[in-house]
């Protein structure tokens, strides 16, 4: 039998000597910020070795790219400045990852 979790996303990446830990988090059902947004929630940590974390990232990479070239997503890079302006209104930014402000 196998367990699956459902993340939101990336909390926090800690880095401490040959050990990386990986928070995830969900956004929360109940708890709300003052924009009235869902706050994230720590939800689960995985820890591992710098080494397989440097393969993991290498492979979501290739697979960032496969998606990239399947047109399922495109890089912000990849459009318009005025598309990518229209993204972040519409997204208002407040649900974005601390780890990219």
């Amino acid at each position: 039998m196998s367990s699956e979790l459902y993340a939101d996303g990336i909390g926090e990446i800690t880095i401490t000597g040959t050990i990386v830990r990986i928070d995830l988090m969900s956004l929360s059902a109940t708890d709300r910020d003052a924009n009235n947004n869902p706050k994230p929630v720590f939800r689960q940590r995985i820890i591992m070795p710098v080494d397989a974390f440097a393969n993991a990232v290498d492979l979501m990479q290739k697979a960032l790219g496969g998606l990239v070239e399947a047109g399922a997503i495109r890089r912000i890079g990849d459009m318009s400045a005025a598309a990518a302006a229209d993204i972040q209104a519409t997204a208002g930014g407040s649900n974005a990852s601390p780890n990219f402000n």
